[in-house]
């Protein structure tokens, strides 16, 4: 009988925390008095000056990149925290069991074959060249996981891979996946919108199966994939599980966590 009260504290206070994140997402790029002019989280550049030698040997000028490279410590600085999410959301303990259980499928068409790639791997962009980080968090009340990577792409390749991604809602609206453990599923393709101030570039897709869960009871597994360009450094963000996947949850990590990089990467400018 005490259970009940119990859960419905927990739920207040997710529904808080996902209000209170929301609200920060939403006033990063006011804090900082962004023009109008630039991409959110890019503040106004210093007046141009003649490059001095060194300058024109930076990190960016060996690797071809426009901006300088950043390394894994600034990139672990740019990751979202569970701090960001708070209460009930913690440090995972481990990979989701429903990665292997029901994301590990296939398709018979091309494109909605490749898209559960996409999701079971996390890589959309492929394996990013240089530094990366990552980390993941846990629901605890809902069982879901959250994982954010960063690292390196291409910026034409990064927007190859978002025309795709955009596409799918409707290449993939409805089809049957054959997965390792669990059976078969229907799986249906939707778009989630993103922020528009969520990075330079962005795509967005909740994608949900639905069929028997790894113990052959029904089950229905929801997994939001975000994936978003800041300069040269591109976002991959998954929230998914067999309990409720907040949308808003996923909207407002992708805004804080592009901002947050961005800033990152201002830093950094500042410092060559």
């Amino acid at each position: 009988m005490t259970r009940a009260p119990a859960r419905a504290r927990t739920f207040i206070a997710s529904a808080l925390s996902v209000t209170v994140l929301l609200i920060t997402a939403a006033c990063v790029a006011y804090e900082r008095e962004v023009p109008r002019a630039l991409p959110q989280g890019v503040s106004e550049p210093p007046a141009a000056t003649t490059p001095s030698p060194s300058a024109t040997a930076s990190p960016s000028a060996v690797t071809g990149r426009s901006t300088p490279v950043l390394n894994d410590e600034q990139l672990e600085a740019a990751l979202i925290t569970e701090a960001d999410l708070g209460p009930p959301w913690a440090a995972a303990q481990g990979p989701a069991l429903w990665r292997d259980g029901t994301l590990k499928a296939t398709a018979d068409d091309g494109d909605c074959r490749r898209l559960l790639e996409v999701l079971y791997t996390e890589e959309p962009f492929g394996v990013p060249a240089g530094p990366r980080a990552s980390v993941t968090l846990d629901d605890t009340a809902e069982g879901t996981q959250l994982r954010e990577q960063i690292g390196a792409h291409g910026p034409e390749d990064v927007e190859r891979a978002l025309e795709w991604l955009r596409t799918l809602p409707e290449r993939c609206e409805r089809f049957r996946a054959k997965t390792a453990r669990s059976g078969a599923q229907d799986v249906e393709v939707t778009e989630l919108p993103l922020p528009d101030t969520a990075g330079d570039a962005r795509a967005a897709l909740r994608v949900t199966l639905t069929g028997g869960g790894p113990d052959g009871a029904p089950a229905r597994l929801t997994v939001d994939l975000a994936a978003i360009r800041v300069g040269e450094d591109a976002i991959v963000l998954t929230n998914g599980g067999f309990g409720e996947v907040r949308a808003e949850v996923t909207q407002a990590m992708a805004q804080l966590g592009a901002d947050r990089l961005a800033e990152v990467a201002r830093q950094g400018r500042l410092r060559v």
